[in-house]
């Protein structure tokens, strides 16, 4: 399914970061990662290079960025610094990427940054602020009751508050709809949302033995 985008968003500027730049970034982690330079589990994208800047398009700089373990795309788009970015990642933070400028956090808890997401769009708005927050999660993750739960209270007090599944259709290494005995994903028209072939396996490059 091609990437849909809500009617309600408008493109506010254009990202310079090429597809390219993304996937050279992602190569030099893996070199690290196999040369056993880092030691903790890392989660490579690649693949959905096109869709991820495009959505870029329409996010502020001032805007909040809430990401999960495979947070690398979203890190640099927003404009976290590459080398910054590196050095956390080969010390151990791949899934955990925080900055206050850019405004950015990322999680490894499923779920995690949803219901943190949802108290920040709250806040901008109680302080009327013109700013937004904007949550990337996976389709397995938009399952979960705590995405509903959120998602019906966003919209339901009108938060500046917007949703990107990127689906991978799997949780881990389990197809998502077998999971749920489902046919299709019914997406609402105010989420975007996008469909990807995963290029990397869930964790680590693929050519080390995990347990």
């Amino acid at each position: 399914m091609k990437l849909q985008i809500p009617n309600h968003l408008k493109e506010i500027r254009t990202i310079k970061h090429t597809p390219e730049e993304l996937i050279s970034f992602e190569n030099e982690v893996k070199k690290h990662y196999e040369n056993g330079g880092i030691k903790s589990p890392i989660h490579l994208s690649k693949g959905n290079e096109d869709q991820v800047i495009k959505i870029f398009n329409y996010i502020s700089e001032d805007d909040w960025v809430f990401s999960s373990w495979r947070n690398h795309y979203h890190a640099l788009l927003h404009g976290i610094d590459k080398q910054t970015l590196l050095e956390d990642i080969i010390s151990g933070r791949s899934m955990s990427t925080n900055s206050i400028n850019p405004k950015f956090y990322s999680s490894s808890i499923v779920g995690g940054i949803i219901p943190i997401a949802t108290g920040v769009a709250q806040a901008i708005k109680r302080k009327q602020k013109k700013n937004k927050v904007w949550c990337f999660i996976g389709d397995m993750t938009y399952e979960t009751g705590i995405f509903h739960e959120s998602y019906k209270f966003s919209r339901n007090f009108d938060l500046p508050l917007e949703f990107v599944v990127e689906d991978n259709k799997l949780s881990t290494n389990t197809p998502t709809k077998e999971a749920w005995g489902m046919n299709k994903t019914d997406i609402p028209k105010d989420i975007i949302y996008y469909q990807y072939e995963r290029d990397y396996p869930h964790h680590g490059t693929g050519n080390w033995v995990l347990f």
